[in-house]
């Protein structure tokens, strides 16, 4: 039987299939894997089951020659903390789960365009504190989302989910930007960037990596709108941090909306003080159906691996 190693707790239904099928090693831990178990994860498992965080960089392959693991199954589409091309030099393939994340993370970034425009975050605050004094007419205006344009940046799978929620939901001009020219199937208009940057809602939905590393940097973020909002569902490293805290501070943009941070879990102290600023937990996934969904995808390009048979999700 194949030794398995799954990096994090995962659902319990997820674990019965892979202990069915593998001599599985689970890891008690929610932290990301460190250096000496990255090494050994690849030395003494046959297949590695990692996620978000554990950073199988060049040198980890580097440093285990001959490695022992013959697929590293990620939990989750974004695998920018694992260098393929390093992998594939090692002879180690990876998968991951594109589809079973789709409408969750979408309908997080529904509730961050909400949140964010509506200040809904700040009104809370202000309850909790008991600091509202009741209604009046002029009390915590926001940004009236139905109408506007919404720029989206990165029209893959989730971009465009969020694209149909906001045309057909709330009736918005929708223009993106995207890497390769594409036909989304609805109402949307192909754009460079600097008109995406300009529309009242942008989104960040791209995939991570060196590619879009500060695609949005201090540049983009200047050709926004002072009643425009900003929102990150993707990665944080995509959106310069510095410069967008530079750019709420100074008034230059209304507010924003993240899922992710540049160095996740830390969360910079001048992000948090901002009250112009939603702050969520990387929540786009967290559903137990959609995490179950994720990891029974990972299991059966586990299986698939283990039966020589053609890997269903791999990435290339």
């Amino acid at each position: 039987m194949l030794r398995l190693l799954v990096t994090r707790p995962l659902p319990d239904a997820v674990m019965q299939a892979a202990c069915a099928r593998f001599e599985v090693v689970a890891r008690a831990s929610t932290l990301p894997l460190e250096a000496a178990e990255l090494r050994a994860a690849l030395r003494d498992f046959d297949l590695v089951l990692p996620t978000l965080g554990d950073l199988f960089s060049a040198q980890v392959f580097a440093d285990v020659p001959q490695p022992r693991a013959r697929l590293l199954a990620n939990f989750g589409v974004g695998y920018n903390h694992i260098d393929v091309a390093a992998a594939r030099a090692a002879g180690i393939a990876v998968t991951n789960t594109p589809g079973a994340v789709t409408d969750a993370t979408a309908d997080i970034a529904l509730t961050l365009i909400l949140m964010t425009a509506r200040r809904a975050g700040e009104g809370e605050r202000l309850v909790r504190a008991g600091q509202w004094q009741g209604w009046h007419p002029t009390q915590m205006l926001g940004l009236h989302v139905s109408g506007k344009k919404l720029g989206i940046i990165g029209m893959g799978r989730i971009g465009q989910a969020i694209a149909r929620r906001c045309h057909y939901g709330f009736g918005m001009e929708v223009v993106f930007h995207n890497r390769s020219a594409i036909d989304p199937g609805l109402p949307a208009r192909q754009v460079p960037l600097t008109e995406v940057m300009a529309a009242d809602v942008v989104v960040v939905a791209v995939p991570g990596g060196p590619e879009t590393h500060h695609l949005s940097g201090a540049a983009e973020l200047a050709l926004m709108a002072p009643h425009a909002i900003i929102v990150n569902i993707a990665r944080g490293g995509i959106v310069d941090e510095a410069a967008l805290i530079a750019a709420l501070q100074a008034g230059r943009i209304a507010c924003a909306g993240l899922d992710v941070y540049e160095q996740e879990p830390e969360v910079p102290g001048a992000l948090r003080a901002l009250e112009n600023v939603t702050l969520l937990p990387h929540l786009g996934t967290a559903a137990l159906e959609v995490r179950v969904a994720m990891g029974m995808m990972a299991v059966e390009n586990l299986i698939a691996c283990a039966e020589g048979r053609p890997l269903p999700n791999p990435v290339t």
